[in-house]
Parts: C-alpha cells; sequence; structure tokens
C-alpha cells in the first residue's frame, strides 16, 4: 500500500528528469549538426511509430471519425505543438536549459490568463484566489522578465563535458528568453485547445498519434521550402541516434501517458506542483552539459517559483471552495434519503 502511495511521487520526479534530458538532447542533436525541424522530424516520426500499434491495440474499438470537428481538432493541436517546439528549442540553442526549464513556469499563469479573457474563468477580483493567481501571474511574468534581461556574474561554469559553448551573450540571450517565453503563451493556448478536444474525445493515446503525425507533416513540409541542405537530414553520430531515440520516447510518449496516469491517480494540482523541480534539475544538468549558469537565472527562477506557487495556491483554493460547494449541495439532500431509514447511524453520517 505505502508503494501504490508512493508511485505518482517517482513517477512525477522521473517525469520532470524526462523533461529536462529532453532540453539536453536538443542540445546533443544540434552539436551533431542537425537543424530544429530535422530533429522535431525525427523525433514525431519516431514517436508516431511508437504510438500506431499500442493505439490501434488499445483503442482500436475507439478511434474516432473523420468528421471535421475531429480534424480540426487534431490539426490546431499539431499547428500549436508544432510552433511551440520550434520556439522552445530554437530560444534553448540560444539561452541555456535553466533558463528554459525556468521560463516555462509562466505556463500555469498565461493559461489563467486566456481563460479569463475567453471567459472560460470567471475574473472575481474580490475573491482572494483570484487575486493570489493574478499576483502570482505577474511575478512570474517579472521574475521571467529578471532572468531574461539580466545575466549577471558568473555563479558556476563546469568543463566537465567537450561540448562547444552556445552562443553568447546578452543579445542572443535576451532573444532565446522570449522565443522561450513566446512558447510557452503558445503551449497554454495547446493546453486550453486539447481540453476542448478532449471534451468532444477522451482518448488521450490517440490524440497524441495524431499530434505527433501533424508535427511530422509540418516539418517535412516546411523543411523542403525553407531547409533545402539534404546534408542536415544524414545522421551519422551515435550519440545523436540516442538522443533522437531518446526524445521520442521519453520526451514525447513517456511524459505524456505519465502526465496523464499521475492527473487521474491524483488530480491536475499534484502534477503541476512538481514542475519547479524542473528547474532544480536543469541546474544539476547545467554541470555535465558544460553550461554557464548566471546570477540572472538564479534569481529570476527564483522569483519565477514563487509567483508558480501563488498561482497554485489560488487555484487549490478555487478547487477546494468547489469541492465545499459540492459537499455542501449533496448534504442538502441528504434528509430525503434519511427520512426512508430508521438506523440512527446511518442519520450521523
Amino acid at each position: 500500500m505505502k508503494m501504490e502511495s508512493a508511485l505518482p511521487f517517482i513517477a512525477m520526479v522521473i517525469q520532470q528528469i524526462a523533461q529536462v534530458g529532453l532540453m539536453v538532447a536538443s542540445q546533443v542533436v544540434n552539436n551533431a549538426g542537425l537543424t530544429t525541424f530535422t530533429f522535431l522530424f525525427y523525433s514525431s516520426f519516431f514517436s508516431t511509430l511508437i504510438l500506431i500499434p499500442f493505439s490501434y491495440f488499445l483503442h482500436r474499438s475507439a478511434l474516432p471519425p473523420l468528421w471535421p470537428a475531429f480534424v480540426h481538432g487534431f490539426f490546431l493541436l499539431g499547428v500549436l505543438g508544432f510552433l511551440m517546439q520550434v520556439l522552445v528549442f530554437v530560444g534553448l540553442l540560444y539561452s541555456s536549459t535553466l533558463l528554459s526549464s525556468a521560463i516555462l513556469q509562466l505556463i500555469p499563469g498565461f493559461t489563467f490568463i486566456i481563460a479569463v479573457l475567453l471567459r472560460m474563468e470567471a475574473f472575481e477580483y474580490k475573491s482572494l484566489s483570484t487575486v493570489a493567481k493574478t499576483i502570482g501571474t505577474l511575478v512570474s511574468i517579472l521574475g521571467a522578465l529578471v532572468a531574461t534581461l539580466y545575466q549577471g556574474a558568473d555563479v558556476l561554469n563546469s568543463t566537465l563535458t567537450s561540448l562547444p559553448p552556445f552562443l553568447n551573450q546578452s543579445s542572443t540571450w535576451i532573444i532565446g528568453g522570449f522565443l522561450v517565453m513566446i512558447g510557452a503563451l503558445i503551449s497554454s493556448l495547446f493546453i486550453i485547445s486539447q481540453a476542448f478536444v478532449l471534451r468532444k474525445y477522451p482518448e488521450e493515446l490517440i490524440i497524441m498519434l495524431f499530434y505527433s503525425c501533424g508535427i511530422t507533416v509540418l516539418c517535412v513540409f516546411l523543411s523542403l521550402i525553407i531547409q533545402r541542405d539534404s546534408s542536415s537530414w544524414i545522421i551519422d553520430s551515435q550519440l545523436a541516434i540516442l538522443a533522437l531515440i531518446y526524445s521520442a520516447v521519453f520526451g514525447n510518449v513517456f511524459q505524456t501517458c505519465i502526465s496523464s496516469w499521475c492527473v487521474k491517480k491524483r488530480g491536475p494540482l499534484f502534477v503541476a506542483m512538481f514542475h519547479p523541480l524542473g528547474i532544480v534539475i536543469a541546474m544539476i544538468a547545467s554541470l555535465f552539459t558544460g553550461e554557464t549558469i548566471h546570477v540572472g537565472s538564479l534569481v529570476g527562477s527564483t522569483i519565477i517559483v514563487l509567483g508558480f506557487y501563488l498561482v497554485i495556491w489560488g487555484k487549490a483554493k478555487e478547487w477546494k471552495k468547489k469541492e465545499n460547494n459540492f459537499e455542501s449541495n449533496n448534504n442538502k439532500k441528504m434528509p430525503l434519503l434519511q427520512d426512508k431509514t430508521d438506523d440512527p447511524e446511518v442519520i450521523n453520517l
């Protein structure tokens, strides 16, 4: 029983390690000469090959009809996912794993803003939970701006590996930070769009399959227009092949399955609470990738985490209020049932 209750904790820690590992894998592939488009193509293509047999055998009786509503929904998820990954990976090349991991913590705050703008969530300015989410979002954005616009002195510069240095200094750092920030914003749009699609078709594995197929097709299409150099598609490094396999298995399929399983087991708040752990893991990963840790990254990351937990705290208060309202409504109906029994113990309940 104890092991069963600990499994979601272990799974989320592994999921955060896998997410940071995906960023490191993209840097390894880039150093091997592959571009962002080719990296996304191979990663999504391998993910599709993995998901096809699993989707067929587990959900072959629940395959969606190819109605326009489903096709448009899957296409939208593919486009948003493609833009999100391109922006995050390009931004990562211009900045660092630590900065990218920190800025991605803006996703809950951005999701809150978009949900309010789309009237999916009410903005009750007198509510403590709304105030907490608003302040937390603003604090997180402030932390992202600090981490992006202020590098500061080097805190730690590891030379454990011989990976070539990334683009330096302030100008490229700022560009990278803002690209990841835009990627986080698109990721929030992706989450909201995914919620709409899941309402009509609640099969995460099938949606992930169409999502991976969409990114694969978009990568091929745009590569033929933008990137015509055939040498960029050649993989001549064993390390690059391993990084691509890792990104397909652990970066895409594994992360999605683990997150979905933990949401069903413990709820979305439990999953969200583990996201800042990625910053700590990214900091440790910097020891092995030869990245420089800057004061600005540490200060900005700390501010982002504070804002992140304010947003999550506000969301927790909101969910708690909804649960209490649900329980009170059920209690109001209880006397109708209790009148039909003479058992005093049942009445006390």
